[in-house]
């Protein structure tokens, strides 16, 4: 029997709408292939919803996302819009989709593709088998603590605030998430925060320890971020699984994702307890290269690979998916930002339709 899914695109801005265009059609090969149905829907979000709307978010992008059983969102913001008050601002847009949903819990793998080691500026023995998986908690933490602004003293001088706040069942939450992934896993955890200087790190310890005690199979380990963030360079296969606050985590994510080579092979997850998942590329919209047919779609198209995996449960359609973009990279196909000599340059559209190729065979 053919399952039917109803999935809201969110094309952005900049490379956004072609890259997400490249995946649509790839969705549409691979729901052939599952018997799998799709009903797309487009909304807006970020500067396009500005510029239509006024507002980063409409009410009515985010009620079509509800409604949903998955979000495929590409990208947003650019230049147009970075001098607007920041509640306008297409980020602002994004922040208020991951809490709208209810989104806690954003999985980023690095995984070395064998094809595009020597993309990467770090030593091949450094990077080989490197396979991280970081689970960020995404709605708590700095971003969204209170009070946060920029205020003015008794003295008529400016003070910006943000306040970095954590309560127990948030980090709960999202420990429960990052201890199940690790199962799946190699059964390691490493639990980042900053306990020797900042008391809610000493919380988001102190409650990672405790439950600890119900994953009695799974080895837990605690290092403070700078030191993270200097091993993931300089010994990266130590890692496993990373769990880390929204903060911390929006920093190791980014760098872990270039041990890889390039930030736009890599997808990304955003769940919540129950519902619509958010899946999204890592990359940015890349304003300079929009319009162009020079994006790389492969961090949309293994997003879309997240989202049958995750968001709806088809994880034989993800591997297809995920294993039809090694075979590409393994032909040789390579856009501008993973190009090496001796490979075939090719543009986004060119590259979705090598992918559909192998897809089709």
């Amino acid at each position: 029997m053919t399952q039917q899914y109803r999935i809201t695109l969110l094309p952005g801005d900049g490379i956004g709408p072609e890259i997400l265009a490249v995946t649509v059609e790839i969705l549409k090969v691979i729901g052939k292939k599952f018997d799998l149905q799709f009903d797309f829907q487009t909304a807006l979000i970020g500067g396009a919803a500005i510029d239509e709307t006024g507002s980063p978010l409409p009410e009515a992008t985010l009620s079509a996302c509800k409604n949903s059983d998955a979000v495929l969102l590409a990208a947003i913001g650019g230049y147009k819009w970075d001098n607007l008050p920041r509640q306008q601002r297409p980020e602002t847009g994004l922040l208020g989709l991951r809490s709208g949903l209810g989104l806690f819990a954003n999985l980023r793998p690095a995984t070395i593709f064998p094809q595009l080691i020597d993309a990467s500026t770090l030593k091949r023995e450094i990077i080989e088998g490197v396979d991280i998986m970081v689970v960020r908690e995404l709605t708590g933490g700095v971003y969204f603590g209170q009070p946060k602004g920029i205020f003015e003293t008794e003295t008529g001088e400016k003070c910006g605030v943000n306040t970095m706040v954590y309560l127990e069942s948030e980090v709960d939450r999202i420990a429960k998430v990052a201890f199940e992934i690790a199962q799946k896993r190699g059964n390691k955890l490493c639990s980042v925060d900053k306990a020797n200087v900042l008391d809610v790190s000493q919380l988001w310890r102190d409650r990672m320890t405790k439950m600890a005690a119900n994953y009695p199979d799974v080895e837990l380990s605690h290092l403070y971020v700078d030191n993270a963030a200097m091993q993931l360079v300089r010994a990266p296969k130590q890692f496993d699984t990373i769990v880390t606050g929204n903060l911390f985590g929006d920093i190791l994510s980014d760098e872990a994702a270039m041990l890889t080579g390039s930030i736009g092979m890599l997808p990304s997850a955003s769940l919540g307890t129950a519902g619509v998942g958010v899946f999204e590329p890592v990359h940015g919209s890349a304003p300079d290269i929009a319009g162009q047919d020079k994006a790389n779609p492969i961090a949309q198209i293994l997003s879309a690979a997240m989202m049958l995996k995750y968001g709806l449960n088809q994880p034989l359609a993800a591997a297809s998916l995920e294993k039809a973009v090694e075979k590409v990279l393994a032909l040789g196909y390579r856009t501008g930002d993973i190009f090496s000599e001796g490979m075939t340059l090719v543009g986004c559209q060119a590259m979705g339709q090598a992918i559909l190729k192998v897809l089709e065979s």
